[in-house]
């Protein structure tokens, strides 16, 4: 049996997604999902999102990294499904919807998806690295020679190190390239590479920048691998609240596929 897919990248972080309002998408076929997202033998993506009815929001999104299994928030993703569910007709310039964290509004303007995430509460500096939960667990810590640097593999040794383990985190580097601009490379964990472009990494290394005094910004510019982001936020004591994630987000095909 054929089944429509369509692919969304948002600055390079790519995702297969599915409309599941039917519930014909099978959520517990982990080595199918692994398999749709597999860049040599399936369509390939980072991860795979479906779009969901939901009783009183416009959706629910619901996202699988691309091993397979259940992840928590994406913050390209939740963009990305957002434009989805605006191509398909579901929703027009403002929405709500709800991910793994919990409900999430979104507005378009332009070319661009602004995309609310959930407050930031707890910033944990340590001696070499901050770390805080944007939706997904996060590790920030500086590179200077970031454009040459390692990441796949420094990157997994901080992912399942201490005091991580098991559970893991995901890794950011960061190069600030002035007062409101900074360089993120990121490796993800459950992709267990480098991403292009991960916004819940970007949205974590914007609100870290800031607690550092790095800048005194409350709209940052991120410079990743597959473009350029943004992240605005009202600082309030040591948290934060009024997180937009903003920046493209594009459909880049259509198809079919037997599964």
């Amino acid at each position: 049996m054929k089944h429509t897919f369509y692919k969304y990248q948002g600055t390079g972080n790519d995702f297969v997604m599915i409309d599941n309002r039917e519930n014909t998408f099978d959520k517990h076929d982990t080595k199918r999902i692994h398999f749709l997202c597999d860049r040599r033998f399936g369509i390939g993506a980072d991860g795979l999102i479906l779009l969901e009815n939901h009783p009183s929001a416009d959706f629910r999104m619901v996202y699988f990294n691309a091993d397979g299994n259940e992840s928590t928030m994406c913050g390209n993703g939740g963009r990305c499904i957002s434009q989805f569910a605006k191509d398909l007709g579901v929703i027009g310039n403002k929405a709500t919807f709800e991910a793994i964290d919990g409900m999430h509004h979104v507005v378009f303007e332009d070319s661009l998806v602004k995309l609310q995430m959930q407050d930031v509460q707890t910033v944990e500096q340590q001696e070499n690295h901050v770390f805080l939960n944007t939706g997904s667990p996060h590790h920030v810590q500086f590179e200077a020679d970031i454009e040459t640097f390692d990441i796949k593999t420094k990157g997994r040794e901080i992912r399942h190190g201490a005091p991580y383990f098991e559970a893991g985190t995901n890794v950011n580097f960061v190069k600030k390239l002035n007062d409101d601009t900074f360089r993120v490379r990121t490796y993800e964990r459950g992709v267990e590479d480098e991403t292009l472009s991960c916004g819940t990494g970007v949205t974590a290394v914007a609100i870290a920048m800031h607690y550092l005094g790095e800048t005194q910004a409350e709209t940052i510019n991120l410079e990743v691998e597959g473009g350029q982001l943004k992240v605005a936020f009202t600082p309030q004591s040591k948290h934060y609240n009024n997180v937009w994630l903003i920046g493209p987000a594009t459909q880049v095909f259509k198809g079919e596929m037997a599964w």
